[in-house]
Parts: C-alpha cells; structure tokens; sequence
C-alpha cells in the first residue's frame, strides 16, 4: 500500500451518535461476530477458496468440468471480471473445499471491543450515476478499476472533515479504508492491506459503525483479488474498531 501516516494514537472522539444508533449497534455486535464467523467457515465462505482459475478465450471449461479428480468436498462456481489488457469479459472457475487447510487450521478473528466512538453518523450526497474512482487491486499489478461511487459520505471527527468513496457492491455500499494499524505490529494490529465496512444508509443519512468493519477475503485466502483503499479513505488516525486480522493455528501459512 502507497504510505500513509504512522502515528496509531487516538484522539477525542467526536460527538457521540444518538442512543437509538448507539443502542442498535451494541444489541446486533454479539450476532454481527458469530454471523461472521459462520459465513467464513461456510463450504463457500472465505476459507474454503482453494483456486480461482482465469480460462482462455474460447476456453469453455465447464464447472463441472472442473472439478475432475478433486474430492467430494470441492465444489465449483463460475465468475467473470473485465479484463484490464483488453477490456473483454474474462470467465472464470472457483473451487471451494468445504475441508480446506485453511478452515482446518483456522482459530478465529481478533476484534477490538466494541467502541460506542465508531459509531458514526454522516451525510450521503448522492452524484451522478456514471461517476466511477479506480481502485486499485492487489494482484491487479499497479493496475486500476474503475468502480462506480454513487455518492459521497461526509462527516467530522474531531475537527477534521471527511469525504469518503464507497462503492456499489451488487446494490450494497462497500467501503474500503486505511489506517495507520495496517500492518502494524502489536496487539493493536490490523490486517496489512485495509478493511471493509459495510455502510448502512437511507436517503442521505449514513451510520458508519466501525465496530462492524471485517477483514476483506484477500485476508482468509490467496486467490482473491480484493480492492484497496484509494487515498481519501485512509484514515490518519487509528481506527479501533472492528476485526484485526484472522488467527490460524502456530506455524500454519495461508
């Protein structure tokens, strides 16, 4: 990731959300964190993600072609993406293993405790419905994707104002974010690459509850290519909110 600021202090928060957001936000946290861990044990969640296969054009590779000589444990999914070089639909194949190594060794998700100051309320403006911002990906080599933004969030925190770019995540908003514990050593850590958050909005009211923010796929498994945080969403402050990184048993690389 480009650098960012490396200070990993937390200032005053600022001014806290009404009860109501606060309330809901405490009441769903507990389900929030056993949904998530539910979703990526799945036979199709995060950890099962064994390949993910680009085929050639004209390659008609079928799923269930795929899945020759893999165990009864693997299962087979298609996708596509725009390619970067010729700007053609690419199809591709995911074998997921509902068994995988990954799932065998993995022990949980670190998470800070739940903090009321990251739960926060901010203005949607809606924009134009063709405004896109790229983002880069990381296996995409520098390379960028242009991903439609349909609106900007704004708030303030401790007299700094924020603009930040979610985009839209089959009709979800997905925000993407930097902070300065990326990476970071310490119990404070968090995953090196940026976390997701997704927002929660109606009409141009927004709550950000940080405290929901999860490590993207990239972090359960190598073969996805997750989006990065373009400059504007990265915080120059430490976010203490949320998931830090996924933990697997001593000595097990995934």
């Amino acid at each position: 990731m480009p650098d960012i600021v490396t200070d990993i202090s937390t200032p005053n928060s600022t001014a806290a959300a009404a009860p109501e957001v606060l309330d809901r936000a405490r009441e769903g946290w507990d389900a929030w964190r056993a949904g998530r861990l539910r979703a990526v044990t799945a036979p199709t969640g995060n950890l099962a993600l064994i390949e993910t296969r680009w085929l050639a054009p004209g390659d008609t590779t079928t799923p269930e072609e795929a899945l020759t000589g893999n165990p009864a444990t693997v299962t087979a999914t298609e996708l596509s993406r725009r390619s970067l070089e010729t700007g053609e639909t690419e199809r591709g194949i995911r074998l997921w293993d509902a068994e995988s190594p990954a799932i065998r060794d993995f022990e949980g998700i670190d998470v800070f405790p739940f903090d009321p100051s990251w739960v926060i309320e901010a203005t949607f403006t809606p924009v134009s419905d063709d405004r896109t911002i790229p983002f880069e990906h990381i296996r995409d080599n520098g390379l960028t994707r242009e991903l439609v933004v349909p609106g900007d969030i704004t708030f303030e925190r401790d007299g700094v104002e924020y603009t930040l770019s979610a985009f839209d995540d089959d009709g979800t908003l997905l925000l993407v974010f930097g902070d300065p514990t990326n990476g970071a050593d310490g119990p404070d850590g968090t995953y090196a690459s940026g976390r997701f958050l997704f927002v929660e909005h109606a009409d141009d009211h927004v709550v950000l509850d940080f405290n929901r923010a999860f490590v993207p796929p990239c972090g359960f498994s190598d073969q996805y290519n997750c989006p990065l945080p373009p400059r504007n969403n990265r915080f120059p402050i430490a976010v203490t909110a949320g998931e830090k990184r996924v933990t697997f048993r001593s000595g097990a690389q995934h």
